[in-house]
């Protein structure tokens, strides 16, 4: 959230999970709408994609891409916001980067109340390797690639 706090250049795109994982740590969306555009998963045709096929947009980055985000993207699933956001993307050549969260067999990651250990499952750990296979997406899986990323891509 302090990446995309800094930058001028950023339009939020939030799914219903992300509004109630972001209240979890604390982060009031009402104040993030006055700071950026803000698009909520609220409407079932996710509208705002119609921006993608404008031109409004020269890149997209999901970040941070839970596993059933990921599972969704490889299977062609585009029925929240964020999935089909990232399969116009797509249709449109707009290149997109994908800061996976399931990547390694044991990690530690945040939670609201400290940090966790999670062990992701086979099928999340290959749904990344799939996903890195798609055209015009670049996954990432640590916060200094997405920063790398973001810098080659400026």
């Amino acid at each position: 959230m302090a990446l995309i706090q800094q930058r001028n250049d950023v339009d939020l795109f939030m799914s219903k999970a992300a509004a109630e994982v972001m209240a979890m740590y604390d982060f009031d969306t009402r104040t993030l709408r006055g700071q950026m555009t803000c698009f909520r998963d609220t409407t079932a045709s996710a509208s705002p994609v119609g921006l993608f096929y404008h031109g409004h947009y020269d890149r997209l980055i999901i970040a941070p891409a839970t596993s059933n985000t990921v599972a969704k993207m490889v299977w062609g699933v585009a029925d929240t916001l964020i999935t089909n956001i990232y399969a116009q993307a797509g249709k449109c050549r707009i290149p997109s980067i994908v800061f996976a969260c399931d990547t390694e067999p044991v990690m530690e990651t945040e939670a609201p109340d400290g940090m966790v250990m999670v062990y992701p499952r086979r099928i999340d750990l290959e749904n990344v390797v799939r996903l890195r296979g798609f055209e015009y997406t670049e996954v990432v899986t640590s916060f200094s690639e997405l920063l790398e990323a973001l810098e080659e891509t400026a």
